[in-house]
């Protein structure tokens, strides 16, 4: 009896496959939510790395621009129809606010530099919005994701426990095809968690610092407005 539970053990297959194909159903369960968890976390860590890097490059493009020398209303006038970057978002936002704080004769009206810095903010917190959205869904996965799996792990021991009573023994042969099935689900939660969390903490590293730089350019920019307002007013 021993032997044979032993032969029968010895010839199962131990690919992932065929111990997803013996799983009970809520094991089954678990491991398609994992999987998924991990594809979706996965999805917005590739779309991230790629939405960052193109903000980094296109703020390095105009702020190489910026800095040229070339007047500001020149340089609204080739980027204010359509923005491309979030930087130029911001500064199309100040100089609209700019151009509207003149009245007719060109006088500057008062709290100008208020309203305009309110304006640059709007649109900084609008990208920082853009930058942060999907960051709670890799949180989610990390935090949840262990948890998940060792409920897997939990039901799929109790099946092995259940098959010790129908089988009336004890010997690992017996149980082992059962317990090897139940920690997959572990093993799922803990490869779907890990990655979620590390690139959650470099992602939102990279967000806060995209927001740093991008308000470093709004109170540069704002510091400009602010002289050529004093100028015009003297």
């Amino acid at each position: 009896m021993e032997s044979e539970a032993i032969n029968a053990a010895g010839q199962m297959d131990f690919g992932l496959l065929a111990l997803f194909i013996r799983s009970s159903f809520i094991v089954k369960i678990v491991m398609i939510i994992l999987i998924v968890a991990s594809i979706w976390a996965w999805s917005i860590v590739i779309a991230k790395l790629r939405q960052y890097k193109a903000a980094r490059a296109q703020a390095d493009i105009f702020s190489q621009m910026f800095w040229s020398g070339q007047p500001l209303e020149e340089i609204y006038e080739g980027v204010g129809a359509s923005p491309d970057g979030d930087m130029e978002r911001i500064f199309v936002a100040g100089m609209k606010e700019w151009r509207k704080s003149h009245f007719q004769d060109g006088q500057v009206m008062s709290g100008a530099n208020a309203r305009i810095e309110r304006a640059m903010n709007v649109s900084i917190n609008s990208s920082r919005d853009l930058w942060e959205s999907g960051l709670m869904v890799l949180a989610t996965v990390g935090s949840t994701a262990p948890f998940i799996g060792l409920f897997g792990t939990v039901w799929g021991i109790k099946n092995s426990f259940q098959d010790i009573a129908t089988a009336q023994s004890t010997n690992l042969a017996v149980v082992a095809p059962g317990i090897a099935e139940a920690l997959v689900a572990t093993a799922l939660g803990l490869v779907a968690a890990i990655p979620a969390v590390i690139f959650y903490n470099k992602l939102t590293s990279d967000a806060e610092r995209l927001a740093i730089d991008h308000e470093a350019f709004a109170d540069e920019f704002s510091l400009l407005l602010s002289r050529q307002i004093d100028q015009e007013r003297g």
